[in-house]
């Protein structure tokens, strides 16, 4: 490996590890049931917060209430895997690159 393609290397490296430091510190967001039920996720797919409005939690229908959470969960991580792909994405000029995400 010559000290250009080296050099090239180091440079993706700190720019693949600024990506995942600045993932953590992103939140997204997703909904379900019309956005009574919110769930926020950072970039590295760590659940930050979960939000119900009232309204929506009946005792006698939970099952309908953890279909929601997990529906605001399910839809705020697809969001966090795509803010992810999209970073790599710009950082590797759209080349699949094995190993990485």
């Amino acid at each position: 490996m010559n000290k250009n393609m080296l050099r090239q290397a180091q440079q993706l490296q700190a720019k693949l590890a600024k990506m995942e430091e600045d993932l953590e510190n992103e939140v997204v967001s997703g909904t379900a049931g019309g956005g009574v039920v919110k769930a926020s996720v950072t970039g590295k797919l760590k659940v930050k917060s979960i939000e119900i409005a009232p309204e929506v939690v009946d005792p006698k229908d939970v099952d309908m209430l953890n279909d929601l959470v997990l529906a605001a969960i399910n839809d705020a991580l697809d969001k966090a895997q795509e803010l992810a792909q999209s970073r790599m994405s710009a950082i590797t000029g759209g080349m699949n690159i094995p190993g990485l995400m």
